[in-house]
């Protein structure tokens, strides 16, 4: 079935996370789509508890976008889209559930460096990949807040990119994604890496840090042009080219805002299993100095 074949028709949506950004697309889907939404959270889980208690997603501004809420997937229903918003290293345990489960379509929507090894878990003609470019947070009573930028999400599937706009989400058809996505996974890494050593050190990261991960990501950029893939986009490209010193600099500055750290500064275990899969994926001829530089860029 076409998601554009009855546009009026309320479709069943799954959401396999309830964290920041499975939050932001369950209430969107839900209270302006008018998506029939339901929200799988990990079990036992504060997060599983507040949703429970709220029917839904509530926002800081008391708005209410009703879902089901879970903590297991349910394999047998016909689900029109799951949409997977946990963490790459997360997924894996989940991935024969999502194997095994009768969704129509299946999209991942994270940093991920290996999305071949997803795709054919779930199957080709069920897979689609992404990346959310949402910013948004829970108060301290567990109240969802959220505003949109003029950056889009991006999607490798025309009709889900069409369908998430219509919900009020920016997003952008991607025909690249997959190598979209490898290579934004070493830059994602830096991003991540030196805002924990910001909020380490109470303030920005060091001059060292920045260049070791400026280091780092020029390494990484070295091996996946090794392993035949070209760099892409051009705006990464253009980042390739440029002196480590620059590149040091623009992390270095990125880690002395709050903001920055606050969004960032949480996904230390997402960052070092992200440079273990690089890592993993390394030509066996790849030079040893190379490989300490990706493995120095693990938040220390």
């Amino acid at each position: 079935m076409s998601i554009s074949s009855d546009k009026s028709s309320p479709l069943r949506i799954a959401i396999l996370g309830g964290g920041r950004i499975g939050s932001a697309f369950a209430f969107h889907l839900a209270r302006n789509a008018r998506h029939e939404v339901t929200i799988i959270a990990r079990p036992n889980s504060a997060r599983l508890a507040q949703l429970q208690r709220d029917e839904g997603i509530v926002t800081t501004t008391h708005e209410h976008a009703s879902a089901i809420i879970c903590d297991t997937l349910d394999e047998n229903i016909p689900y029109d889209l799951v949409l997977v918003t946990v963490k790459d290293y997360q997924v894996r345990a989940l991935l024969p559930a999502l194997t095994r489960c009768a969704a129509r379509k299946i999209h991942f929507m994270f940093m991920t460096f290996n999305p071949d090894h997803l795709q054919q878990a779930v199957f080709p003609d069920r897979a689609a990949f992404g990346m959310p470019f949402l910013q948004s947070d829970f108060d301290a009573n567990g109240h969802f807040k959220m505003s949109v930028g003029k950056r889009e999400t991006l999607t490798d599937d025309p009709e889900w990119a069409h369908l998430f706009r219509a919900a009020g989400l920016p997003t952008r058809y991607e025909p690249r994604m997959d190598l979209w996505l490898r290579c934004h996974v070493p830059l994602g890494v830096a991003f991540e890496s030196v805002a924990v050593a910001a909020v380490q050190r109470g303030r920005g990261a060091s001059w060292s840090r920045a260049r070791t991960l400026a280091l780092g990501v020029r390494a990484c950029f070295a091996m996946i042009r090794s392993q035949g893939y070209e760099i892409y986009p051009k705006d990464k490209a253009r980042l390739e080219k440029l002196p480590v010193f620059i590149v040091a600099g623009m992390l270095w500055g990125l880690s002395r805002i709050p903001a920055f750290r606050t969004l960032l500064a949480t996904g230390k275990a997402e960052c070092c299993a992200l440079v273990d899969d690089m890592l993993e994926s390394a030509p066996t001829a790849a030079q040893s100095v190379e490989a300490n530089a990706i493995c120095a860029m693990k938040p220390e």
